[in-house]
């Protein structure tokens, strides 16, 4: 990947049937889909994918049926989070092979009882980066619990080969940004933000040149970085007023579950089913989500119709 990625790299959500296995042909409908919405890369795998809720053999599936289906149409970053470095750098490995653009990963992580120091998050991020030879990008969250100081993540960039893109979603996300990319400099290639766009405006103000978002609304949100990155900052507060509410709804109240029920109401997917112990958003808070989405017109709501 040659050209740094800018603009919109939404998470794909993966479908379920309802009676909880994967979907695959709903896989591909959802990654068509977010093409049609005009995204400029799509991650595949992520928290918002329910990771967490897969197996090891449905992930690998998920990963093969995704790169060859998108088949170089748009770039696809694999998220490889796992606490094991072996196994991150296999899965790092089983990406860059297959395709992938770009990998995503947390910290290594597993309780507040089991966090590595700072030697061994850079040895973790490094032993990717010996593996491979596609960016790799730094997933900043507060899931992990693990502490990712300013000074530790420009040290990854400069330090790490491979280390330029971070995803920065941690409280006022916005001074972060702004300090590692005084920091980091030129080695500083990506700096994102995610969180379902709901500190966009201010992220990008602080230098943020792209975001992560859901799949939910991204033909909305991508204006918002495209405007205020050729310098029309008032078409980018004009679009981000016109999308707030549902950032805030799907941020605050839906969570992962909005974009599969929109794509659900939609056609895109037959299911927004979410595993155990996850549970479905009630009656109150989907018919909020349908009106708002209804309201902005989104691709989702209307592609498979």
């Amino acid at each position: 990947m040659l050209k740094a990625l800018t603009g919109i790299l939404p998470v794909a959500p993966t479908p379920f049937l309802e009676d909880g296995r994967v979907d695959e042909d709903g896989m591909r409908r959802v990654l068509d889909c977010m093409i049609d919405q005009g995204v400029d890369a799509i991650c595949i795998l992520a928290n918002y994918s329910e990771q967490f809720l897969l197996s090891d053999e449905e992930r690998a599936t998920l990963m093969r049926l995704s790169l060859e289906h998108a088949a170089g149409r748009v770039p696809l970053i694999v998220t490889i989070s796992h606490f094991s470095t072996g196994i991150v750098v296999e899965r790092a490995r089983a990406a860059a092979a297959m395709g992938a653009a770009m990998v995503m990963m947390m910290p290594p992580y597993h309780g507040v009882g089991l966090v590595p120091g700072e030697a061994g998050i850079l040895e973790h991020f490094a032993a990717v980066s010996d593996a491979i030879s596609i960016p790799i990008m730094v997933q900043d969250a507060p899931l992990s619990g693990v502490s990712l100081p300013v000074p530790l993540l420009a040290r990854m960039a400069r330090e790490i080969k491979n280390v330029s893109y971070f995803k920065i979603e941690t409280p006022f996300a916005a001074d972060k940004l702004a300090a590692l990319i005084e920091a980091g400099g030129a080695d500083v290639t990506g700096p994102f933000d995610g969180e379902e766009a709901v500190t966009l405006l201010a992220d990008l103000d602080a230098g943020a040149t792209g975001t992560m978002t859901s799949a939910l609304q991204p033909e909305k949100i991508r204006p918002i970085v495209t405007s205020h990155l050729d310098g029309d900052q008032g078409s980018a507060l004009a679009q981000w007023k016109l999308c707030l509410p549902l950032i805030n709804h799907e941020n605050r109240q839906c969570g992962l579950r909005a974009a599969k029920t929109v794509m659900m109401a939609g056609g895109v997917i037959q299911s927004d089913h979410v595993r155990h112990p996850l549970t479905p958003m009630s009656d109150r808070t989907r018919n909020r989500l349908l009106q708002l989405a209804h309201d902005l017109d989104l691709v989702a709501l209307k592609w498979g119709k």
